[in-house]
């Protein structure tokens, strides 16, 4: 049986982030052959071009963790209409130099939670844009634009009955796509 190891990367700082919480409960939904491990964006610098010769420790780190990962799970709230700048930060630095992306032929879920009834709908469709290019494939359907509500989670923290048969379905389809991209 085959282990595959995914990078989580998530979009928000916030010690109390939905998204955060989202992330840690939906892993739970995973075979076991699958492990999670959420990739730290806080500690980068600003991303420049003229640092790329030169890479900080956390950019390396980052770079080293998103290389030893055979996928990627994206979960992010929604900035203006748009991804968070960390995670765009975060996505340049493992981006760079130019022809030494760590996300190159990663395949990717991408999913986000957000008070407003629209959930994530805008923040993950540029997300998958910049995806596209960096070649990391990106599961395309279902789609999942969490609308945060009561019943999303139970009382622990997992995801609520109300929820669950619909994010198990995200879940199993993002697994088979793990697979096929890294058959």
């Amino acid at each position: 049986m085959n282990q595959y190891n995914i990078a989580v990367i998530v979009g928000s700082l916030r010690k109390e982030s939905l998204n955060r919480k989202l992330a840690h409960a939906i892993v739970k939904l995973a075979p076991s052959e699958f492990s999670f491990k959420e990739v730290q964006i806080d500690g980068l610098p600003l991303y420049n071009q003229d640092h790329d010769a030169n890479q900080a420790e956390s950019v390396k780190r980052l770079k080293a963790e998103i290389a030893a990962a055979q996928g990627l799970l994206f979960v992010t709230p929604e900035y203006n209409r748009s991804i968070p700048g960390v995670l765009k930060n975060a996505i340049d630095h493992a981006s760079r130099p130019y022809g030494q992306s760590a996300w190159a032929g990663k395949p990717a879920g991408v999913l986000g939670a957000s008070p407003g009834v629209t959930g994530t709908a805008l923040a993950q469709q540029h997300l998958r844009n910049v995806l596209a290019y960096l070649n990391a494939p990106t599961l395309g359907q279902p789609e999942a634009f969490i609308h945060v509500r009561d019943g999303l989670f139970d009382e622990v923290g997992d995801i609520g009955e109300s929820s669950k048969k619909f994010l198990q379905n995200w879940m199993d389809h993002y697994v088979a796509w793990v697979k096929k991209h890294t058959a």
